[in-house]
């Protein structure tokens, strides 16, 4: 199994596990190799080192720095909006392209109210923001409408 530290051109920084170099070429190749953060298919391999994982050798100084670096609150920061992506995802009903529709049921209660997500054109969110329904766009990657693991 082959660890990759990999980035897209947005330079959001994320780890893929491959059974081999092939592998990972050959999924980038059919593009089904996207970063979890943006979806961006355009995806590179960043330099790394290997890893050794020596118990204890590593004090909570060093830890404390790598975390303060400019890289490390990047990613604290992915790793924040991924966790409530997954929360998000996990935590709502996808009704799709009828969001507009459901919102408006659940507001002037003909629906049970309900945590939902889905689509609507800008006109449609400025519409339900006009009548006083509470809505906020997200752009989550397409690899969170699937099923998560």
């Amino acid at each position: 199994m082959k660890v990759l530290d990999l980035h897209c051109r947005h330079q959001h920084v994320f780890e893929g596990w491959f059974a081999s170099e092939d592998d990972f070429l050959d999924q980038c190749k059919r593009a089904q190799v996207q970063c979890p953060v943006c979806g961006d298919a355009a995806i590179s391999k960043r330099l790394s080192a290997p890893r050794l994982n020596l118990a204890g050798a590593r004090g909570e100084r060093s830890r404390a720095l790598e975390s303060s670096s400019p890289q490390g609150a990047e990613q604290a920061m992915q790793q924040a909006w991924m966790a409530l992506a997954h929360r998000i995802v996990a935590n709502t009903d996808d009704v799709g392209e009828n969001f507009a529709e459901e919102a408006r049921k659940m507001h002037y209660g003909e629906a049970q109210e309900r945590s939902i997500r889905g689509q609507a054109s800008r006109a449609e969110a400025e519409s339900l923001i006009e009548e006083g329904i509470a809505v906020i766009s997200l752009s989550l990657p397409a690899a969170f409408k699937g099923t998560l693991q």
